[in-house]
């Protein structure tokens, strides 16, 4: 059986795309999916430090379409993405969260919790409040989680999982490889990712 790693962090709306489709994926390949969670700031600020220059001066012309993109693509994936008031969020305390959820069971539900709260409701997923009400609704600890988040061995997978991700030439979330090297990035990657797995 093939190996799928997906890293990723909650505050990309493509990585959300990608989250939405990729368990299919998986169950459609017969490929058991390794949850990587990110920090993409990190990211960001060791490789690809010209995503902030993009921020701060968007091209009108791009801007527009990127905007009818990201629906285009949010429709065909059944899902709501909004453009949230607090973006970026700073995503520290829920992707430590996720990798609490993924200790316990329960990544993808709680990691889905994250995207719809984030992109769906338009919530500030790095309020305690917030992080707490998506804990109840997938049977997690809310007093367990808060705790946990603040621990070394959470902290430290975290900062480790970012810097492998940095070291094995990844810039960005979503990014997803193939038994070890063979990489991919991106939601619209998901058709050249299938492949390769179907290709064995």
């Amino acid at each position: 059986m093939a190996t799928l790693e997906f890293f990723f962090d909650c505050s990309s709306p493509w990585t959300y795309l990608c989250f939405s489709r990729i368990e299919a994926l998986a169950e459609r390949t017969s490929t058991e999916i390794v949850w990587r969670p990110i920090l993409v700031g990190g990211v960001f600020n060791a490789v690809n430090e010209a995503v902030y220059e993009t921020r701060a001066n968007p091209h009108p012309v791009k801007s527009r379409y990127y905007i009818k993109d990201l629906q285009d693509w949010a429709r065909f994936c059944g899902v709501k993405i909004g453009q949230p008031p607090v973006f970026p969020v700073r995503a520290i305390d829920p992707m430590r969260a996720t990798l609490v959820a993924l200790a316990e069971g329960k990544l993808p539900e709680f990691s889905r919790g994250l995207f719809e709260a984030y992109w769906g409701d338009l919530k500030d997923i790095s309020q305690p409040d917030v992080l707490a009400e998506i804990c109840e609704k997938v049977g997690l600890d809310p007093e367990m989680v808060a705790r946990r988040i603040k621990e070394d061995d959470i902290k430290g997978q975290l900062r480790a999982n970012t810097e492998e991700l940095i070291a094995r030439g990844g810039f960005g979330s979503p990014t997803m490889f193939v038994d070890g090297d063979d990489m991919y990035f991106g939601n619209d990657r998901l058709p050249l990712l299938e492949d390769a797995l179907n290709r064995g």
